[in-house]
């Protein structure tokens, strides 16, 4: 006899565990089928460990400008083994809570690789309870992904490394290649840079950061060389050939860099071949994500899909609003879809990049009459204060007959922690404020956050500093 319960889940990510939190909080009965670790690739092997490698980096740096503050210290040298031990107590300590709190609204976890044996119905093998087959009035799928490999580089988790591997090591390579230069890409070309690397950012398009506004990309490229990173972009990587300590990566138009390890950073692939969704009625697009519909259904009745296995924004953040959405759903709420043009990205790189709806490229695109402001952290007293002067907040607004800002298209940041300073300009985007509306609310002084103020102030056409 199967195991019955209101709500099945496959995956314990971020998409899977929010599920599970949302519908045992609305009084579901809940099972959630995992093969490793709740808290999946964001927790264990991503967001958590990456951004522990980049603190790491920003310690660092922090140290080498301290005479800038009137302090004198020695060279600083790093034990990357502590570092590495250190990010491993962060990550066990969100598991522990991640494990208690699931434990707390008595989600039951089943231990294995579960695939869709019919509709209602996992089937789960693999684990330590042996096989189990459960029953659901409800299935969600939340397999998520791993990182996508290129022909000619297989991963051996030694020399050419994924995310995965990148984040668990216990040495620093001297040199480094980096193959990809999107968001995770440039965190781990930052981070290594910053921590001494020798590193080599391979990108096949035109620009790092693709998709990014222009100006904002422009700072982050300018940064990065200033800092020693080689950037080539618009070219093809053909392979490697190992030899001595590292390898030498070929590329372009017959040219070569030699290194100690190969980062491969071309994006992430779902997992949706281990769901055993052949024949099940539940399709598949081209490329091999989930198709849903805007409330996260899939083509089978009763079978829903979150987080990167559907093609939708790899964030953690977004599986859990796509979590909240197919529960609410289920549940038979009528709850509002995701609006994918205006989630929050925040790319944690030095210097990091925050931005929420349209870039000015796009809204163009879209054919929106747009007028644009730029405020840069240079004048601003925080940024010096605290020596992170450089980047910018740029808005992009719907324009008036009279040349100012309506309606808040886009919110976009480059510079001092502009990951933690998104969230007002997310809310105008979402909210659909105009500058009207949001120039009259006060920022404090000095802060980093008055840029954005002075930013959408300057907009009405009657800002202070601009």
């Amino acid at each position: 006899m199967a195991d019955r319960h209101d709500l099945v889940i496959i995956g314990g990510g971020p998409g899977g565990y929010a599920a599970a939190l949302y519908a045992a909080a609305a009084g579901l009965d809940v099972a959630m089928v995992e093969s490793r670790q709740v808290g999946g690739t964001c927790l264990h092997r991503g967001c958590i460990p990456a951004k522990a490698l980049l603190e790491t980096a920003t310690v660092r740096r922090t140290l080498a400008s301290a005479a800038d503050f009137g302090f004198t210290v020695e060279e600083p040298t790093l034990d990357f083994g502590v570092s590495q031990d250190r990010s491993t107590g962060v990550i066990d300590k969100l598991h522990k809570g991640l494990s208690g709190l699931l434990g707390s609204r008595k989600v039951r976890i089943v231990a294995g690789t579960g695939v869709l044996a019919g509709p209602g119905k996992v089937a789960v093998s693999g684990g330590d309870d042996g096989d189990v087959e459960l029953e659901g009035d409800a299935v969600i799928l939340a397999a998520g992904s791993v990182p996508r490999t290129i022909p000619g580089f297989d991963v051996d988790g030694s020399l050419v490394l994924t995310s995965d591997e990148i984040t668990r090591g216990k040495d620093l390579p001297a040199s480094a290649v980096v193959i990809g230069g999107g968001a995770i890409g440039c965190e781990f070309a930052s981070a290594l840079a910053d921590l001494g690397v020798e590193v080599t950012i391979l990108e096949a398009l035109p620009k790092i950061l693709p998709g990014l506004d222009a100006d904002v990309a422009k700072i982050v490229e300018r940064s990065f060389k200033k800092r020693g990173i080689t950037i080539h972009t618009g070219v093809q990587v053909t392979g490697h050939t190992p030899g001595g300590a590292g390898t030498t990566v070929e590329f372009g138009d017959g040219q070569s860099v030699e290194v100690e390890k190969v980062v491969v950073s071309v994006g992430r692939r779902p997992l949706s071949d281990s769901l055993g969704l052949d024949g099940s009625g539940v399709e598949l697009d081209e490329r091999g994500f989930v198709k849903v519909d805007e409330r996260c259904r899939t083509t089978l009745d009763g079978v829903w899909a979150v987080g990167d296995v559907i093609p939708t924004a790899q964030l953690a953040h977004v599986a859990f609003a796509e979590a909240i959405v197919a529960v609410r759903d289920l549940l038979g709420e009528d709850p509002l879809p995701v609006e994918y043009t205006k989630v929050p990205w925040c790319i944690y790189c030095h210097p990091e990049v925050a931005f929420a709806g349209l870039s000015e490229d796009a809204a163009k695109e879209a054919g929106y009459d747009v007028v644009t402001v730029k405020h840069r952290f240079g004048g601003n007293g925080r940024a010096l204060i605290i020596g992170e002067a450089e980047g910018l907040v740029k808005i992009i607004a719907e324009k008036q007959e009279d040349g100012t800002g309506g309606r808040i298209l886009g919110v976009h940041m480059v510079g001092p922690w502009v990951t933690e300073q998104l969230g007002q300009g997310y809310l105008a985007v979402n909210w659909e404020a105009t500058v009207d509306d949001v120039a009259q609310y006060l920022q404090p002084h000095p802060s980093l956050s008055e840029n954005f103020g002075e930013a959408v102030m300057t907009l009405t056409g009657r800002g202070l500093h601009g």
